[in-house]
């Protein structure tokens, strides 16, 4: 697949946006000195070519009372009962990402609780789903950083 191609109006509309998805059109313009419709217009193209998908929303989850984070590894009985393991998974609302890995275990998720008894029932959960034969967990004590701008800015580097 070839590289994709930015010039410098499409890195600096995705690194607004990478900070702010909800920036206006007509604000980024102000910054670049370009017209609303020249930032529309690129955005299309963007979400055309599959570069952004979508926008997101950051809830504060603490503030909800889901204070507690948990990472766990899945050790299947057979390597064919992924993606039914997978599908069970996502039947759990407080398992909010799963990745199929290499290395130690099959699966690796993130979950989100009020407490520990929470964290326990959900664990539990995963654990009576056929096909898991066992996990294994980590509690997160805190989460240092969650910055997706530096990679994007290393990413534009690389493509300049």
């Amino acid at each position: 697949m070839d590289k994709l191609k930015l010039d410098d109006i499409d890195r600096q509309i995705l690194d607004t946006l990478v900070l702010n998805a909800r920036t206006p059109f007509t604000d980024i313009a102000k910054k670049l000195n370009v017209s609303a419709g020249t930032i529309h217009v690129r955005y299309k193209k963007l979400e055309e070519i599959g570069l952004i998908k979508g926008t997101s929303l950051a809830v504060d989850y603490q503030k909800l009372g889901y204070n507690f984070i948990a990472f766990i590894g899945i050790f299947l009985e057979q390597t064919s009962q992924t993606s039914f393991v997978l599908e069970r998974l996502q039947s759990i609302p407080y398992v909010t990402v799963a990745h199929i890995t290499t290395g130690k275990f099959n699966i690796f998720c993130k979950i989100r609780a009020n407490d520990t008894m929470s964290a326990k029932k959900i664990i539990f959960l995963i654990d009576d789903i056929d096909g898991v034969m066992r996990t294994e967990t980590m509690i997160s004590l805190e989460e240092s950083f969650n910055d997706k701008k530096r990679l994007m800015q290393r990413v534009f580097h690389e493509l300049s």
